[in-house]
């Protein structure tokens, strides 16, 4: 099984005609996914790469071909409104790559959506992907995924595909992988994520991937120590990163005690997650905790 997306995925791409989602929405289409139509307002009527119909509208889409996930690579100014419009249209689960979205467009975004019945990954993340369903929704690269029964959960693109690699390299397959994104606001939280992988019968741990700023570790180590009955493998990046200076994604600043790396290694460690000492640990420290389970 998986999470979010498998091979009953239709695709959309929105921003599809643009140099970054003509380049990913070619990758994902050749992984094996199901894409079905790009939105380009303007474009409409034209099709893109010989096959995938383009529309001027996300609701227009979706009545012609029945997609139900969308891709987002609309600039900046304009990726608050992209999300709307999909949500609007009835997709449910929206992906946005888009970095650098302002906050109060963020805000926005997010206390509409609490309304919807809309999964919303990102944005400024690298996408999911289900490798045994052969689906992949974003920018990871295929190629080092292996289907199996590990679920990643990250807020760092690297590292998931550095993750994703060392469970590889040591024939541990995955479920499914999500990139929830760097951004202090995103659409969905390590907890989301947990919740929907404790109800997967077919994901068996969670590596789980966490930096320095806000408290979305703290309440993923909640959530574990109460309700999560499967090992997880938890990374915190930042340890040597000083206070008050953003290192790398606009999230990922320390504003106060709780946003310290030491503090959410202290919680999810009490929460009984395994940890990885350190980013070149943690498939054996993924191998260990299956061993021991």
């Amino acid at each position: 099984m998986s999470i979010l997306v498998d091979d009953k995925t239709r695709l959309l791409v929105q921003g599809i005609t643009g140099r970054e989602g003509s380049f990913h929405a070619l990758r994902c289409m050749e992984f094996g996914t199901n894409l079905v139509a790009g939105v380009t307002p303007g474009r409409g009527g034209t099709v893109w790469e010989e096959k995938v119909p383009i529309f001027n509208s996300v609701s227009q889409a979706v009545s012609d071909t029945g997609a139900n996930v969308s891709l987002i690579f609309v600039p900046a100014p304009f990726a608050a409104d992209a999300i709307l419009e999909s949500a609007d249209a009835g997709i449910g689960v929206i992906a946005c790559i888009t970095e650098g979205i302002p906050v109060m467009d963020m805000v926005r975004v997010v206390r509409y959506l609490r309304e919807k019945p809309v999964t919303l990954i990102g944005p400024n993340c690298p996408g999911l992907i289900t490798p045994g369903s052969q689906c992949k929704v974003g920018i990871m690269p295929g190629n080092i995924h292996l289907p199996g029964r590990v679920g990643v959960i990250s807020r760092s693109g690297t590292l998931t595909y550095e993750s994703v690699n060392q469970l590889t390299g040591l024939g541990i397959g995955q479920s499914t992988c999500v990139g929830i994104g760097g951004d202090p606001l995103v659409g969905t939280s390590f907890v989301d994520l947990l919740k929907l992988f404790e109800e997967d019968s077919e994901t068996d741990a969670v590596v789980l991937i966490g930096e320095i700023g806000g408290t979305k570790e703290q309440e993923a180590a909640d959530y574990i120590r109460d309700h999560f009955t499967k090992p997880v493998v938890a990374l915190i990046v930042g340890t040597t990163a000083p206070p008050g200076r953003r290192m790398g994604h606009a999230g990922a600043i320390i504003t106060g005690t709780a946003a310290r790396a030491e503090e959410k290694i202290s919680a999810l460690r009490e929460a009984g997650a395994y940890i990885a000492p350190s980013p070149a640990e943690i498939g054996i420290t993924a191998q260990a905790a299956l061993a021991n389970r």
